[in-house]
Formats: structure tokens, sequence, C-alpha cells
């Protein structure tokens, strides 16, 4: 399982998930780009990994997910550096809790854009720009099949995440592009621990059911690899087998 000299970007890339997909695709021999909206966690994840790999390796991009004239200029620097995209991992992600009654219609736009239309338009460049072999990982959330309250539209864009992916499967298979999606559940990162459910007792964490965001990582590294090759339009739950418990 490599990705040796492959070229992947990864959204919300600065921290959490994002920073430990980064750091395993690098240690597989990925050119890698990260792309985040939070440009002082971008620069130091930059010069800390920069420390830890060849620097001429990792390169940064401000990026608005939301925003598809970033998502452009994203993928063109990193073409303009690396020669190539070969992996795209969609991992950026925003949560809003309230109850459905006080949620907003600018709640729920905020939320999508980031959530699902980020997704969709770093596929649709993907589509354009990568070559037979290439695979795009989304990274969805168990909210997409059970959920809890106070969190209606970021469980609703998990969900529609997971039609995408197999909607972008059908549509990438005759061009050679692979797209799986990964259902995190649990991971030791701070979005679950300042998560307002977890802190008034709403959900109970269990120890057991915590994973590391290398968790994540390690899966994501195996859908990027050629080892995957026969791995489409997938939906990979990886939660330490919480959701198979009743």
């Amino acid at each position: 399982m490599t990705s040796e000299n492959k070229t992947a970007i990864v959204t919300g890339a600065a921290g959490g998930i994002g920073l430990a997909i980064v750091r395993r695709l690098l240690r597989e021999g990925a050119n890698v780009v990260l792309a985040d909206l939070d440009e002082p966690s971008l620069q130091l994840a930059s010069e800390t990994l920069g420390q830890e790999f060849d620097p001429a390796r990792v390169a940064t991009s401000r990026c608005d997910v939301g925003n598809e004239a970033d998502v452009i200029r994203t993928v063109e620097a990193a073409i303009q550096r690396f020669g190539r995209i070969d992996v795209v991992v969609n991992n950026a992600g925003l949560m809003v809790f309230k109850p459905i009654k006080e949620q907003t219609g600018d709640d729920w736009s905020r939320l999508l854009n980031v959530d699902l239309v980020g997704a969709f338009y770093f596929i649709k460049q993907a589509f354009l720009h990568m070559g037979e072999g290439g695979s795009i990982v989304n990274i969805a959330s168990v909210h997409a099949v059970e959920t809890e309250p106070m969190v209606a539209p970021y469980a609703a864009a998990k969900a529609a995440l997971l039609s995408l992916t197999r909607s972008a499967a059908i549509e990438g298979t005759p061009q050679g592009i692979r797209v799986n999606a990964i259902l995190p559940g649990a991971i030791d990162t701070p979005m679950l621990w300042n998560n307002p459910n977890v802190k008034s007792g709403v959900e109970v964490i269990n120890k057991q059911d915590v994973g590391h965001p290398d968790d994540v990582a390690d899966v994501v590294a195996y859908l990027a690899s050629d080892g995957a090759r026969f791995v489409q339009g997938a939906s990979l739950t990886v939660d330490g087998g919480r959701l198979a418990r009743l």
C-alpha cells in the first residue's frame, strides 16, 4: 500500500483528522497540498510538517471549500506545483448545534455549502483534471446513518454526501477514477469534545468507542492506494464497532 509520487489535496487539513491524513499520505510517499480556511493554523501545520518531511513535498492553499473560485485556484496551484493530482480527500466540515425550531435557512446554507457543496466542487475539478487511477475520498460521518438532537443540518449533509459518493463513483468509473466514503465515529479531536451534546451528557461517549485521527488516516491511505483499485462507491464505517452494538 503506497502513494509514492502521487499528489493529494486534503481539505480541512490544518488540524485534527485532516492533519493526520496529511501525515499518513506523506509517509506513503505522496506530495500533499493542505487546503484550509484557517490561515494561521495552515501555516503552523506547514512549518511542523516541514520539519518531519521534505518541505518540497508540502504545499498549502488557503481555501474556502464552499467558494468554487477558491477550489479551482487550489486545484490549479496543485497542478502547477506538482504537475498532477491523483488523490482528493474531502475532509473539511462544519457543525451547527441548534434544535430544528431555532435553525435558520442561513444555518443550513452555511453548513451545506461546506459539508456537501464543497465536496461537489472538488469532485468536479477532480473529474476535469485527474487521470486514470485517481481516488477521491469523502469523509462523511456515522451521523449519516444514526444521529442525535440538534445536528439536523450536519446529519443531512453527511447522508447526502454518501449519495453524492455513489453518484460520483458511477460517473467516475469510465474515467478510471474511484470515489469512496469513510464514516468516522467518535474520534479524539476538538470537534468531539467541544460538542455541546457530549458536554451536556445528551451523547454519552465510552472510552472504548473513541478512536484516534490516525485510525481514519489509515483507511484513507488504503483507499488512496492502488491496493483499493476494486473498491468503488463504498461507504466504510470507522467507529470501533459502536454502530454495530444495539
